[in-house]
């Protein structure tokens, strides 16, 4: 890498981008993961007892967590939750993805992209809210379902996790799009093409083609909306009913309300762990390194 910046750039430039990098990366990304590791394995002490005996590394923060049922449910929940949500994602921007790689014209392609990113331009919390509204009880969308006569008693879609699942997916989607969308742009369409003179179906030519060579869009797709879905904490918190806590709920609950960082670091470090396992996951999956992703 310091030698294609170097080669770009010149060396004193290249060096002092090297360095932002590395200050960045150090401040900003390991150091705070590693105060909070130690903060996992550390009692929540008054401050007159720090340094003393009780200042000792203990699981028992970990053990709470595991000694509780109902956060260990919610836990697993938020993992499944946020691997449902990663595959719905999928499953919608996969289609949007191909027709503006290798269907649309620039124009309507530039149009739809537009159409896409500009409710993106608002703030998150604002945009998951005008879902709380178009998904309440006499909100539009039962206002609809009701005059177009497919339901006889308004739906109450913010009861479980189905309103929660409906905002991620549409918070979280250009995150699947952008990474597929580039992946399939840069393959050659005479493959596609030779493949359906061929007499390959759709369905074929999108497995035995255009699937394999977007597999690393696919794969940093899913990584990014897995781990932004199981660390969302504002789209549980409007969307979601208080049977549909979200883990990162809790979290922020040992943080701020219960004052106790150690253990929401220990709850925190936990599901840092399950997303790195993900990735691990996705890349074996996909048969993907860190290279092709980072393309």
């Amino acid at each position: 890498m310091f030698n294609q910046l170097k080669a770009r750039f010149g060396g004193p430039l290249s060096v002092g981008i090297m360095a932002l990098i590395a200050v960045w990366l150090i401040g900003m990304v390991i150091l705070p993961q590693l105060l909070m590791v130690d903060y996992s394995f550390k009692p929540n002490l008054l401050p007159s007892e720090v340094g003393g005996l009780k200042d000792q590394y203990t699981l028992d923060n970990y053990a709470t967590l595991f000694g509780n049922s109902i956060h260990l449910s919610i836990f697993f929940k938020t993992i499944w939750s946020s691997v449902l949500v990663t595959t719905l994602t999928l499953f919608v921007s996969y289609p949007l993805a191909f027709y503006l790689a290798k269907v649309a014209t620039p124009k309507q392609a530039a149009l739809c992209l537009l159409l896409l990113i500009i409710p993106f331009w608002i703030n998150e919390i604002l945009r998951t809210f005008s879902w709380y509204i178009i998904l309440a009880y006499k909100g539009p969308l039962n206002a609809l379902l009701l005059g177009l006569g497919l339901i006889d008693r308004p739906v109450r879609f913010l009861s479980g996790d189905g309103g929660v699942l409906i905002g991620m997916v549409y918070a979280y989607i250009l995150f699947m799009i952008f990474p597929i969308y580039n992946a399939i742009d840069s393959l050659d369409s005479n493959q596609v093409k030779a493949a359906r003179n061929l007499g390959a179906g759709w369905v074929r030519t999108h497995y035995r083609i255009i699937i394999p060579h977007a597999k690393p869009g696919i794969a940093t797709g899913c990584i990014m909306t897995f781990m932004l879905a199981a660390g969302s904490y504002a789209v549980p918190a409007l969307l979601g009913s208080p049977g549909s806590r979200w883990f990162t709920q809790i979290i922020y609950n040992w943080f701020f309300e219960g004052g106790d960082w150690n253990q929401g670091a220990a709850y925190a470090f936990l599901l840092l762990i399950i997303c790195i396992g993900f990735i691990g996951l996705v890349m074996k999956v996909f048969k993907v390194g860190l290279g092709d992703i980072a393309r």
